[in-house]
This record gives structure tokens, sequence and C-alpha cells, in this order.
């Protein structure tokens, strides 16, 4: 076995708690993970976790071990992109992440196209919804509606997002279309909220011509997956809160109706969310400007600002 490959199973085993995550990580089985940390225990003659049926703790020999370990796997890495960089052929693996809307429609449906023109970097795609911790879970880049809230990560803007407020023409014939934000809560509305452990979207933050107002609007459930949001809405179920280009053709073919046009939901950005280090990195580059192209022609596409070109298919594609 290789010492390193025995040191980045370690480094993850702290990072995820348990042999089974790393070992899922690292493409090995758990078997395999254990192996590799009794034989980086027996070379270094100490012990490096305390040992629970559900989780491994580092020990003190394992933190002091961890600091070291990290800065050595990090120093790899930037020394092999700097390889890579200097040979124009990159090579590694990049793990990355996005909401499962856009994961679905822009970023995963591009990864066999990118594969086309990089063969040798492996792409592992992790989508949720639910608030991934970048750091924690060695993510090298993020894609994701929203701000950045953490000073050890850095942002590439790639497209400002329109949002609206829309629901079904039989639930505004049953319910009431509301004449003004405020209703929304005074008329009991049913509003479709995406909510996972973690989430913001407690309220809907509204454009009004008082300026932005919070609403803690409420409905009768929720849901951790945004396309049920959605699915729900076209039931007849309730309001949602969309990025314009995720429901452009349900508006358009006049299943779901825009409301409240003069107070829409404030627009968020969609962006590239990465480590610091990470962007010294040619691979995390490349993937960022090959998704940034890929994001801003698509979405231009959904919402009627490009013409089809050669890319009906494509277009069809992600709308769906």
């Amino acid at each position: 076995m290789s010492y390193l490959d025995n040191v980045r199973v370690f480094v993850r085993v702290v990072e995820l708690g348990t042999l089974s995550a790393a070992g899922r990580d690292q493409r090995v089985t758990p078997a395999v993970a254990s192996n590799r940390i009794k034989e980086l225990e027996r070379h270094l003659g100490v012990r490096l976790f305390n040992r629970t049926t559900r989780k491994l703790s580092p020990t003190e020999h394992g933190r002091v071990f961890y600091e070291g370990a990290v800065k050595i796997i990090e120093a790899v890495n930037e020394a092999e992109a700097a390889i890579a960089d200097l040979s124009r052929n990159p090579k590694g693996s990049l793990r990355i992440t996005a909401p499962l809307g856009i994961g679905r429609r822009l970023i995963a449906s591009g990864i066999p196209e990118f594969h086309d023109k990089y063969p040798d970097i492996e792409v592992r795609v992790r989508l949720s919804d639910h608030n991934v911790d970048i750091l924690a879970e060695g993510v090298d880049v993020a894609f994701k509606l929203g701000v950045l809230e953490d000073s050890n990560l850095r942002m590439r803007g790639i497209l400002n997002c329109e949002r609206v407020l829309c629901a079904s023409p039989e639930y505004l014939a049953r319910r009431g279309t509301p004449v003004n934000a405020d209703a929304l809560i005074a008329d009991k509305h049913d509003c479709l909220l995406l909510r996972y452990p973690g989430s913001k979207e407690y309220f809907w933050t509204l454009v009004t011509p008082e300026g932005a107002r919070k609403f803690e609007v409420a409905g009768p459930y929720d849901s951790d997956d945004g396309d049920v949001l959605t699915q729900w809405a076209l039931e007849g179920r309730g309001i949602i809160n969309k990025p314009l280009f995720e429901v452009k053709s349900h508006l358009s073919e006049g299943r779901l109706v825009e409301i409240l046009k003069d107070c829409p939901p404030a627009s968020v950005q969609l962006a590239a969310i990465y480590p610091h280090k990470r962007f010294q990195d040619p691979k995390v580059r490349l993937m960022i400007e090959f998704m940034a192209e890929r994001c801003q022609r698509l979405i231009g596409r959904l919402l009627g600002e490009e013409p089809e070109g050669e890319a009906e298919a494509e277009a069809e594609a992600v709308s769906g």
C-alpha cells in the first residue's frame, strides 16, 4: 500500500468520523480503509483513534498527526497541480456539488462533455438540496444559488437569477390570487417551502415598494427537494418561490401563473464556491470556467434570451 494513500484515508476518517464514510470518499471498502489505518499506526508506533461502535475520534497523537497530514496532502495536491499546469494535461479527481434542481438541469448534464475535453480528470458529483459543508466534506467546487456565508471560502459569480412567485391556475381559482404580499400571511395561503436541517428558507424576502421585507409564510407541507415543490405547485397544492429559469416553460405554457409581480422575491446569484487554495489547481479553474459558460448559455436559452441555434435538444433536456 502507498504510504500517501494511507495518509489520505487517515485524513478523511478524521474529517468524516467513520471508516465507511472515508472508504466511500476514497473509493475503497471499509475493510481496506481499516487496514490502511492499522498500517499507519504500526508505522508510527502509536494509536491514532479512539474507537467506539458509532464513531472514530482522534487521539492526542492522532490530532497532532492530522495537522501535519493535511499539510502533506495539500502540498502534494499543489505540486501535482503545478506539474499539470505546466504540461497542459490536468489530471486527478474533482469533487463537485450542486442543488438538485440546477444540478440536474445544468451541472450533471455537462459532465460528459467536460470529461470528453479533459479525459484525465475524474469527476465525482454529489447533488443535494441540503447544506453541504464544503471544507469538512472535501468538496473542490460547489455550485449554488445563494450568498457566501463562510469567510474561509471564495466565490466566483456566474449569473444573477431572477426569482418569481407562482401557482397553478387551479390553486388560484380555489384560493384566490393574493392582492399584495401581506395577503400571503393574512389569507393563510399555502406556501411551499424548501426545508432541511440548517435550512434558511423559513421566510421569503420580497422586494416591496417600501424595500426588501421578510415574510414568515407557511404551508401544510414542505420538502428538501426543490423539484418536489414545483410538482406540488403544478398539482394545485400551493405557491412556490423559484428561479425564473426553472419554471419559465411552465409559465409560458400556462401550467403556472406568476403572482405579485410588483413585489417579486429578491433575486439570487448562481455562483461557484471553493476553498481559498483550490483555485490554484488548474482542474478547479477549468471546471468553473466550463460550467460558468455553460450555465450562462443554457439559462439564457431557457429564458428566451438566446437563439436556439444548434442546441434545441440540449435546451429541452435542461428544461425538463
